[in-house]
């Protein structure tokens, strides 16, 4: 007897319901919740689901950089980028639904810190930023599906776009405002767009920028890690591009003295004014991250940062029990 070839299936078209559960957070132009996807047999996922504000969901402008985002991301498959999972539109409501991550933002940890007048440990802070380095080095790396260079720039690297989940992953979210060929409008030298605190010196004079830029802002953010304080005196804008220009920065040895060196001349490496004098691929700073930790052979691991957040964090960092000691039969005791 002979049995025809089933036909292949060419198309699904399935509908996702989306419970949310509590609002997480709201960026600048969008909100953050904590959801429940519901499939079939009972199916559930926990997710993330991201929507623009009421007040932007008619501005075309923002529409099209919120869908600039969800494309851009869902090819950026990495460990230490948080993944998109389907962009969606419920009415006039755009959403996209992405990998919930049980954590804390940078901004929270560096918080949590000052609250318990605790130093960040050196190794686990020069860790924290040489994942987000990878990470970097990936998106900046990234070519589209025939092969063309796609120049993406995160353009917002600071503490609240960081994440470090449950399970001592650091991941980086949030590229609202990234600049990608074909995919993202840039805007340069018509809106200021980020947070002035963490931009380098082109961003915030609007000129052009690239994957140099983010490497700076990584740099701003390794050194309010590491010192505690922020890079800059104020928060005001005028302030700020003053010190930029005089090229004010305080070293970080003169702040934390458990600085070593060989820290200390990446962050300043990173914070080079002149573009030309920073480290120019995230690879380059993302190894001498990784020799810092790792030339004597040993140094922190994801599972050291589990455990050091369980500690910090004791009512959202649960560490999971042991196994149960089995017996050579297998049964459990």
């Amino acid at each position: 007897m002979t049995i025809a070839p089933s036909k292949p299936i060419a198309e699904i078209i399935d509908t996702n319901r989306y419970c949310l559960v509590r609002k997480i957070a709201d960026g600048g132009m969008g909100s953050v919740y904590e959801a429940i996807l519901h499939g079939a047999e009972g199916f559930q996922k926990v997710v993330a689901v991201k929507t623009i504000l009421e007040e932007y969901s008619s501005n075309p402008e923002f529409i099209g950089m919120f869908i600039g985002e969800a494309k851009l991301v869902a090819d950026l498959v990495h460990q230490n980028i948080v993944q998109i999972y389907q962009l969606g539109r419920f009415g006039r409501l755009y959403y996209m639904a992405m990998e919930y991550i049980k954590g804390v933002n940078l901004q929270q940890f560096i918080e949590r810190h000052r609250q318990i007048e605790r130093k960040v440990p050196v190794d686990l802070g020069v860790f924290i930023i040489s994942r987000i380095c990878r990470g970097l080095e990936y998106a900046h790396k990234k070519r589209d599906k025939d092969g063309n260079f796609l120049g993406v720039v995160h353009r917002d690297i600071s503490p609240k776009n960081l994440m470090i989940s449950s399970e001592g992953e650091v991941k980086i979210t949030d590229f609202g405002i990234a600049k990608a060929s074909n995919l993202m409008a840039d805007r340069e030298g018509e809106v200021l767009l980020g947070k002035i605190r963490y931009m380098s010196p082109e961003q915030f004079e609007l000129a052009p920028t690239d994957r140099r830029s983010d490497l700076y802002s990584l740099a701003v953010v390794m050194y309010e890690l590491l010192t505690g304080t922020g890079l800059y005196s104020s928060g005001d804008r005028q302030t700020i591009f003053k010190e930029r220009r005089q090229g004010v920065v305080h070293a970080p040895r003169d702040i934390n003295m458990d600085i070593p060196e060989a820290a200390e001349r990446i962050i300043l490496k990173g914070l080079q004014y002149d573009v030309s004098d920073r480290y120019q691929k995230a690879s380059e700073m993302a190894y001498d991250l990784e020799y810092f930790l790792y030339h004597k052979g040993y140094g922190p691991t994801i599972r050291t940062l589990e455990e050091y957040m369980s500690s910090l964090f004791p009512t959202i960092y649960v560490p999971e029990s042991d196994e149960p000691d089995t017996d050579p039969e297998g049964k459990t005791s």
